[in-house]
């Protein structure tokens, strides 16, 4: 019968891995001669090669290595031959992000093939920087495993974090690939209901203005002549206290496309701060929502049609200017406007 090593023995053993649990993992080292005097960051390159060294030293400044059971935070600190390096080793956040989790989603409808989501505010759509975890991505990985084989999980299209309103998600790959293809070819309608500052000078007016990225400002987006070309139908339901309420129709699907297009026209949104939108009528949040969507089933060629009504904050604030009659109807059949 063997007996449990000592900790001097333990100590000179190779290198340890010790599973903490499925997205961390903790690793012990000692440092060896031939490591005497090595950066700490450049030590780890060594111990976790499969982590780039940028990577190492988020770690190293996250507080997540030890050397002799103390806290190093400075990825330039030389190591001593017979000290005992201890590293967590978390993976990058976007390695992270297509992972399962239980988010509640409103699904209006579905068949094997399709899925129409009601997508509240302040969910966002798809994992990126700042939003690694919790998205609408999330969720339908969750709800359908199947969805991890499909790309982005079967989202063909987005809406930005505080817009709320309706969503089509493809379910199987013919699905993904035949929307994709309608909404490039611009035979899927989508609608939506905006709030905005202002009068308009024309009751119905289409704003035609190529969209890219604000060379001032990252985050946002901005006409400029080197953009993507972008058009948006815009038409006015009701005006009255400084504020106008407006159904826009999309053409093409820019980053923040209805957002910009009425913020170059002078009447940015309602609570959009980002584009010069003031705080008014209650709302917190930009005042937009994606209240109709019809399109043909990328199958079956059904004719699909859609509608929401807006949550409680959009439609307390659209009754201030419209008054109780939230939701008319927008005109047409889906054979009209999908072909």
């Amino acid at each position: 019968m063997s007996s449990a090593p000592s900790d001097f023995e333990a100590d000179q053993r190779p290198d340890e891995v010790e599973p903490e649990d499925e997205s961390s993992e903790m690793r012990i080292h000692a440092v060896t001669l031939e490591q005497h005097g090595q950066r700490l960051d450049k030590l780890l390159t060594a111990l976790a090669p499969e982590f780039s060294r940028a990577h190492l030293q988020h770690l190293i400044a996250d507080g997540r290595v030890q050397v002799d059971g103390k806290v190093s935070s400075t990825a330039s600190a030389k190591v001593k031959a017979g000290m005992r390096v201890q590293v967590e080793l978390v993976k990058p956040a976007h390695e992270l992000a297509f992972q399962p989790e239980p988010i509640p989603l409103d699904v209006v409808w579905e068949d094997e093939h399709v899925l129409v989501v009601d997508k509240p505010a302040g969910l966002v759509v798809h994992p990126a920087a700042g939003n690694w975890s919790g998205t609408l991505l999330n969720g339908l990985l969750a709800r359908d495993p199947a969805a991890a084989g499909l790309p982005r999980a079967g989202i063909v299209h987005r809406l930005d974090k505080d817009t709320s309103g309706l969503m089509v998600v493809g379910r199987t790959l013919p699905a993904v690939t035949g929307l994709m293809r309608d909404i490039a070819a611009r035979v899927v309608s989508r609608k939506y209901l905006a709030l905005v500052h202002g009068r308009l000078k024309l009751d119905e007016d289409t704003i035609e203005a190529p969209i890219g990225r604000d060379p001032k400002t990252r985050v946002r987006m901005a006409v400029i002549h080197t953009g993507k070309w972008a058009k948006t139908d815009v038409e006015l339901v009701a005006y009255d206290q400084g504020i106008a309420a407006v159904r826009c129709t999309l053409h093409t699907g820019r980053t923040h496309q209805i957002r910009v297009h009425l913020a170059f026209r002078g009447h940015p949104l309602v609570s959009d701060e980002l584009y010069g939108g003031r705080l008014a009528l209650g709302m917190t949040r930009q005042a937009l929502h994606a209240a109709h969507l019809a399109f043909k089933h990328p199958i079956t060629g059904e004719p699909l049609r859609f509608d929401s009504a807006p949550p409680p904050d959009f439609q307390q604030a659209w009754a201030q200017i419209v008054g109780d009659d939230l939701l008319e109807d927008f005109g047409e059949d889906v054979d009209d406007k999908v072909d």
